[in-house]
């Protein structure tokens, strides 16, 4: 791999490791504020919602200057969001509870995440020889993974109370810091972390590729990108691998707050401890991603939607656990079976959109529907949450939507096998 490969992938870690230790921050910052405990999923549901709403505009803006150049720029925003976080007291609105300006900066976080993402996909089919990016994707997802685990364990640690301590115990003469408290302390050093993802991203290598986005015209690009929602929802093999995508990521953010929440009921974790409960279930997710990249070809890559209703129904065992060493073994299980799950259904999802409108447009759909499926299933567990339903009725109802609605899609697939033939997939294919 060239050089300029290892810059982006530096830069792309660097950030996405900052982005999962945030949320924890933030999370903390809500309890330090006694914030209800409704508000909790609705900070990941305030980073989503860029995503959903810039779906069209993204890739346009991505496509408009030098991808280094854009991944600077959004790095900015992030940062521009921490701060907010640092003086969400200044931003208050008038009339407003202080936990509604957390909200809103984290937020700010979210648009730049939304507007990062086109350009971290994009940058790679640039500066690389086709034959090169099935390796590159597969440096992608490892360190992905990696952030999500190291990131989600990098908050814990900043926010626990010996870390938190010995951060605000440092003293620097005649400067006033202000730092009082953990949250504090812990966004004051992920800001470090987006800073240095920034640095990367100012020495990303000119791909040279013209960069004109095809129009300005935003009615235009709603109009395109509506056709291109509709193009793969009607494909064959494109709506069962999206509904299973959506329907996955949309599960996935919602058992983020689950786990933590469930480990405070169930095991008497605080949030630091149970951080490293995600962390071990991220590490399922990287097992059982290696396996299916291993063994499930993309011609198969179908036939695996039993293993996202095994995946709801064994989410429904957390209600029995009580002991942390069943727990552990449950979310490498959990972890396992949803890698497996998702790996071939997001090379499918790839494949078809590739041959049916590109790759670009391709992930701008992706996101636009995993994301709004993260909005969705976000505002009903904390509506849930709202109306006081108990943390183990929430995963039974949780488990068996998740079981149901894969057999729905499962038996949807069916329905297209039966009634006619399925577009071809060479077997050769890579994931």
């Amino acid at each position: 791999m060239p050089f300029g490969f290892y810059i982006i992938m530096a830069a792309q870690f660097f950030s996405s490791l900052a982005d999962n230790a945030l949320l924890i921050a933030a999370i903390a910052l809500l309890i330090q504020l006694a914030a209800p405990e409704w508000m909790t999923p609705l900070l990941k549901f305030f980073f989503t919602v860029s995503y959903v709403v810039f779906a069209a505009f993204v890739g346009a803006f991505a496509d408009s200057m030098p991808k280094g150049r854009v991944m600077f720029i959004t790095n900015l925003v992030k940062i521009a969001g921490c701060l907010a976080l640092f003086f969400y007291d200044w931003l208050l609105l008038p009339g407003t509870p202080f936990y509604v300006s957390v909200l809103l900066a984290y937020g700010i976080v979210g648009l730049g995440a939304a507007a990062y993402s086109p350009a971290k996909y994009g940058i790679l089919t640039e500066y690389l020889p086709h034959q090169k990016l099935v390796i590159a994707n597969g440096w992608i997802e490892g360190l992905t993974v990696a952030s999500i685990i190291l990131g989600t364990l990098l908050g814990g640690v900043l926010i626990s109370d010996t870390v938190s301590r010995q951060l605000l115990a440092i003293d620097v003469p005649r400067l006033e810091t202000g730092i009082d408290t953990a949250p504090e302390a812990a966004i004051l050093v992920i800001i470090t972390f987006y800073a240095v993802a920034a640095v990367f991203n100012l020495y990303i290598p000119n791909t040279g590729v013209d960069h004109r986005a095809p129009s300005k015209n935003p009615l235009f690009l709603v109009h395109e990108f509506s056709h291109c929602v509709r193009l793969l929802w009607r494909d064959k093999l494109g709506q069962i691998s999206l509904a299973t995508t959506t329907l996955f990521w949309g599960a996935g953010a919602t058992l983020q707050f689950i786990v933590l929440k469930w480990a405070e009921a169930a095991l008497g974790y605080t949030l630091s401890q149970a951080t490293v409960l995600q962390g071990i279930f991220a590490v399922g997710i990287a097992a059982g991603a290696v396996i299916a990249a291993k063994f499930i070809p993309l011609s198969r890559a179908a036939n695996i939607v039993p293993v996202g209703i095994a995946m709801g129904l064994v989410v429904i065992v957390m209600i029995f656990v009580r002991r942390v060493e069943i727990a552990i073994p449950l979310m490498v299980l959990l972890g396992a079976l949803a890698g497996f799950f998702v790996v071939p259904m997001n090379a499918l999802l790839q494949h078809r959109g590739h041959i049916l409108m590109g790759a670009g447009h391709s992930i701008a759909v992706q996101n636009f529907n995993e994301n709004l499926s993260i909005l969705v299933m976000l505002g009903v567990y904390a509506a849930l949450i709202r109306l006081d339903f108990s943390i183990y009725t929430v995963i039974v109802l949780f488990g068996l939507f998740v079981a149901i609605a894969m057999a729905l899609v499962r038996q949807r697939h069916l329905n297209n096998v039966r009634s006619g033939p399925l577009p071809a997939i060479p077997s050769d294919a890579h994931h």
